[in-house]
């Protein structure tokens, strides 16, 4: 009986990071501009106009964000970070610090998606809000900023 090697890739698959930090405006849904790719294995991550994830194989996929929000003092009252598909709110995971403001916050998610393989998109949005003016970051180092995602094998 002769053996048959299967291998099976969890791709298409992509991370992205930004060249640096990216400044929102106070109390407003942005649109995370992660303009620098670790790796886009099928070339179905926009880099630079979009900045989503359009998959053009259809199934099921593990994606995962992490933001860093940063002021320069504590001022932060509440930061919510955003996975969009489609343009809707498909997961988001909010920190509030009522009555103890913070100036640096850190929000994960991780969820499985399915995508239809031609049009669906995926998209990472940030709104932070904070007691004063000021200028509010999403750091843009890799270790605190990352989108990413990868096809789960069925």
């Amino acid at each position: 009986m002769a053996i048959t090697k299967v291998t099976r890739h969890n791709i298409p698959a992509f991370e992205a990071t930004r060249s640096g930090a990216q400044t929102i405006s106070h109390d407003t849904i942005t649109k995370i501009e992660l303009n620098v790719e670790t790796f886009d294995t099928d070339g179905n991550y926009d880099h630079s106009t979009n900045y989503r994830f359009t998959p053009q194989t259809a199934g099921k996929y593990y994606i995962y964000a992490q933001a860093v929000a940063q002021i320069a003092q504590e001022q932060l009252k509440r930061y919510s970070l955003y996975l969009r598909k489609n343009g809707s709110n498909y997961k988001y995971q909010s920190n509030y610090f009522t009555g103890n403001p913070a100036f640096i916050n850190n929000i994960f998610i991780g969820t499985t998606v399915v995508f239809n393989g031609s049009s669906d998109y995926v998209e990472l949005f940030a709104k932070i809000e904070y007691t004063s003016s000021g200028t509010v970051l999403v750091n843009g180092d890799s270790t605190e900023l990352t989108f990413g995602g990868y096809k789960i094998i069925e």
